[in-house]
């Protein structure tokens, strides 16, 4: 992108999806408006080491070893009144918000849309002191929204659902400022594809069940204990695994499944998920925001496990109370559950028709055609 022009978009890599988003919005602009420069940031990439590691490094050691640490989190600073938790993640992130500054300075662009909320606050503190006179607005990544995303001025919110709309609104966000799109699914996503056809690009047996094992982008979790489950349940299915871009664990789960008669597939990362996705009869997975907007997007039933507390617990909530999907607490009981899923199709149809029922595949293109409204302003 050039100075002085084009769209900027802002995330933070702390957690996949923020960038998922980040990078489905980007291929919509440039569809929708391809005379407009469009980059992709991520705001932690020029920051200083110390502070990427702290941001993002902790976030995923917090998630992996004190999961409900992060959940007391994530709740303490979404009540009204707290101010000590919220005044120490400010004085952090303060300390590192000059090279977002400085690059924002230097680009000038006529409007930058956030997909992560530590951007959107620079941005926000940048409009607040004279430095910037751009619009800006930001797309919230899980189904219910947080205290942690309101930072005014800001153009436009665009929210998951209904309530996550009527929820900013609680916090002073004019409500004619927020749009209820759904969240941004990357390419592939918004195409049918029949089942039939994703289980031949995929070369999966057509005659057999397909279960679905996601590890998320970083593969933490109990991900052996998962798939020693799905491998070692009676019932004739195939297992495929996507590891994501952790190396180590594709390696680990790969030996994992050399010795088993059960037909079992490890992938690392790849850009067709949407075509595993589509000719698989059932995921198993963490309710991360973006991973379940894929999932809804293909009319996939998920069986859930894991949710880290806080946003995913609050994603798991919404899907239950939904019908898309069901939850399984403890890891031995995993092969029982998705065998008894797999053998009861009237049940499983039930929760594809409850997946498809709230589904918003177009997200992206949505939040990019009301965004390209401001340029004008």
């Amino acid at each position: 992108m050039s100075d002085h022009d084009g769209i900027l978009i802002l995330t933070a890599s702390a957690g996949a999806g923020h960038l998922i988003a980040a990078r489905a919005l980007e291929h919509e602009f440039r569809a929708q408006a391809p005379g407009l420069a469009v980059e992709v940031l991520d705001v932690l990439s020029i920051s200083n080491v110390y502070f990427r590691r702290l941001y993002a490094g902790g976030y995923l050691g917090i998630v992996q070893y004190a999961p409900s640490a992060m959940g007391w989190l994530y709740e303490a600073m979404d009540r009204p009144g707290e101010r000590f938790y919220n005044s120490l993640r400010l004085w952090i992130q303060n300390l590192n918000r000059l090279p977002t500054w400085r690059y924002v300075r230097q680009r000038r662009p006529q409007l930058i849309v956030n997909t992560h909320y530590l951007p959107a606050e620079f941005v926000a503190q940048m409009r607040r002191a004279g430095e910037l006179h751009c619009p800006q607005v930001t797309a919230t990544t899980d189904f219910e929204t947080h205290r942690i995303w309101v930072h005014q001025p800001m153009e436009r919110y665009y929210t998951a659902t209904e309530d996550g709309r009527t929820y900013l609104t609680t916090w002073g966000v004019p409500p004619a400022s927020i749009r209820a799109t759904g969240i941004p699914v990357r390419p592939g996503f918004d195409a049918t594809l029949p089942r039939a056809e994703a289980r031949r690009r995929c070369e999966l047996d057509a005659g057999r069940p397909v279960v679905l094992l996601l590890c998320g982008g970083f593969g933490v979790g109990p991900t052996g204990e998962l798939l020693h489950e799905l491998i070692s349940m009676p019932l004739d299915a195939q297992v495929v695994v996507i590891a994501g871009r952790n190396p180590q664990l594709h390696q680990r789960l790969e030996r994992q499944v050399e010795s088993t008669p059960r037909p079992a597939r490890v992938l690392g990362f790849t850009d067709k998920v949407h075509e595993w996705m589509r000719a698989a009869d059932i995921v198993v997975t963490k309710p991360g925001g973006l991973t379940v907007s894929e999932a809804l997007a293909c009319g996939l039933p998920m069986v859930i496990m894991n949710p880290i507390p806080g946003q995913e617990t609050r994603n798991s909530d919404y899907l239950l109370e939904h019908g898309a999907a069901i939850k399984v607490n403890n890891v031995r009981l995993l092969g029982h559950r998705v065998g008894q899923l797999l053998s009861d199709p009237p049940r499983l149809q039930a929760l594809r028709a409850a997946a498809q029922a709230i589904a918003r595949p177009y997200a992206a293109r949505e939040i990019v055609a009301d965004a390209l409204t401001l340029l004008h302003r």
